[in-house]
């Protein structure tokens, strides 16, 4: 299994218990996957570089999971499905990017 790091930006406007709907099923929809989840980092909401639809806002999650297979064509094809996600980015995790070069 590989790890990798799950970011998704989710509409602004949610309300808290449409965020833990949204956040309850990208679990499932994980765990439906044979991904495990290894971490999650709720940031909120954040000012986007550029407006996605009209909104200037979104609401990040970012998730490091470990997976096998493909998860860009299984994961994010079906979370893409979600009528509150916004964006979704899936990059595969390499220890070479964490070392220091001298």
């Amino acid at each position: 299994m590989n790890q990798y790091d799950l970011n998704l930006i989710l509409n602004p406007n949610l309300s808290a218990e449409q965020v833990q709907i949204e956040r309850d099923y990208i679990e499932t929809t994980l765990k439906n996957a044979g991904a495990e989840i290894a971490n999650l980092d709720d940031v909120g909401n954040r000012r986007l570089a550029y407006a996605v639809g009209k909104d200037r806002e979104g609401y990040y999650l970012m998730y490091t999971i470990r997976a096998g297979g493909n998860p860009e064509k299984d994961i994010a094809a079906s979370l893409r499905l979600r009528d509150n996600v916004r964006r979704i980015l899936v990059v595969k995790d390499r220890p070479e990017w964490k070392t220091k070069k001298a």
